[in-house]
């Protein structure tokens, strides 16, 4: 190996934080035993349970539902359902997403919507899910511990994701390739230059400002603005990260979404198109965050992606 001419600077290199998705595929991601906590009551033609997993040697709680009958001979399909963000102190296991985790666990998958750290009574700390790798961390976790749920089939899981959880479903599929097939409503899937400057939700959704705005003050003080190191902020950002995406997927988005801005799924569309990857790109006129008008026409249509890409 040549030396380097003496007195010429030595490049710094660039910390890998703990967020850069570099540094996250270094990880290992164990999962654990899934532990049935509590037993719930039926769904129409389906189980449900709270079921628990280790993460980072937390216990975290989520919903999980399981078909009726004999399972099939590889398992049952898996959606691992990423939900969008609610104030930890207000989050229930079992409230919120009702109808969407019926609609999918009616379709004969199995569906778990881990708590995420912090959130009920699961353990742990809430965080940001823009300004750290827990959340994700905790996903990656449920993706390993149900791969290891006797009833699974661990080469048929999927992944769903809400606004916030759509960022968080976006990061792991370019972290792990074993996801199979994802769908995205109303995602946080820009890039944090564009997270920085073009997202203002509206006072009173999400997370409060010291959240919101703690980790952007952070990064900005130790890296700079992203024109000024934009190195380390793609880093961070899986929109940088796209061409290591496998799996195919699909974005769902309403157009009159005052909390996340349509332009965030057109953009993920259009780089997905570029980079010549699977992608169904479906908008809703005059629809909300929660796409809550057209609710039935996409929630068929994202039944109906998994059941194509997912189920075979």
């Amino acid at each position: 190996m040549a030396s380097p001419q003496s007195g010429a600077p030595t490049p710094t290199p660039l910390p890998l934080v703990p967020l850069a998705i570099d540094y996250m595929r270094q990880q290992e991601y164990p999962g654990s035993d899934l532990v049935i906590e509590q037993r719930l009551a039926a769904g129409g033609n389906y189980q449900r349970y709270i079921a628990s997993y280790r993460s980072d040697g937390l216990k975290i709680n989520g919903l999980l539902t399981v078909p009726n009958g004999p399972k099939p001979a590889t398992g049952w399909p898996v959606i691992i359902f990423n939900h969008g963000y609610i104030p930890p102190a207000q989050y229930r296991t079992t409230e919120r997403y009702v109808a969407y985790v019926d609609a999918f666990a009616r379709r004969g998958y199995i569906v778990f919507k881990s708590d995420y750290r912090g959130h009920g009574s699961s353990e742990g700390q809430p965080a940001s899910a823009y300004g750290s790798p827990d959340y994700t961390i905790d996903v990656l976790n449920a993706v390993a511990t149900l791969k290891r749920y006797p009833d699974a089939d661990p080469n048929r899981i999927g992944m769903w994701g809400h606004s916030m959880g759509g960022n968080l479903t976006l990061r792991v599929l370019v972290i792990d390739h074993d996801i199979k097939a994802a769908v995205i409503w109303a995602g946080v899937v820009a890039s944090y230059q564009d997270l920085l400057e073009k997202w203002h939700p509206p006072a009173g959704s999400g997370p409060p400002p010291s959240i919101r705005n703690g980790w952007r003050q952070a990064f900005i003080a130790r890296f700079g603005t992203p024109e000024e190191n934009p190195t380390f902020w793609n880093s961070i950002s899986p929109t940088a990260y796209l061409d290591d995406v496998t799996a195919p997927i699909q974005l769902d988005h309403g157009t009159a979404d005052e909390e996340v801005p349509l332009a965030f799924s057109q953009t993920l569309a259009q780089q997905l198109q570029a980079d010549s990857k699977t992608v169904e790109f479906y908008t809703y006129p005059g629809d909300n965050h929660n796409i809550s008008n057209s609710f039935w026409l996409a929630m068929q249509r994202s039944v109906a992606f998994f059941d194509r890409y997912l189920r075979g």
